[in-house]
């Protein structure tokens, strides 16, 4: 059984905290199942995008986990902000957490790449 998506950021946002980065919520998106993207604020000018995985990353064991793909790597935040506003005005119920942290981590499985 899946988590809804507003269980699910509240506790990647408290994981964050937990490992020393900082994460707030950018955007609230449906509270059930709203898809969830995940910026990665570096600190130093570099941004990663990550959106959910496409389902054909996932198997019999993986289904219904979240799993993301790294959509943007170390780009500028004009092209990251271009992306989700593109995103939004296909779908408006998305959430949008941001993460602050200089190693880039994102606390959580990525589809490999």
């Amino acid at each position: 059984m899946r988590v809804t998506s507003d269980f699910f950021v509240s506790a990647l946002v408290r994981r964050c905290f937990a490992e020393g980065a900082y994460a707030t919520v950018l955007a609230r998106g449906a509270r059930e199942a709203g898809a969830i993207f995940l910026i990665v604020d570096r600190r130093d000018g570099r941004n990663d995008l990550y959106t959910p995985a496409p389902q054909s990353v996932f198997d019999e064991e993986t289904s219904g986990a979240r799993m993301f793909e790294r959509r943007l790597s170390e780009a500028a935040r004009e092209a990251v902000d271009a992306v989700i506003a593109s995103e939004r005005r296909m779908d408006p119920d998305i959430w949008i957490v941001e993460i602050e942290d200089r190693e880039g981590r994102i606390f959580w499985d990525v589809a490999d790449d």
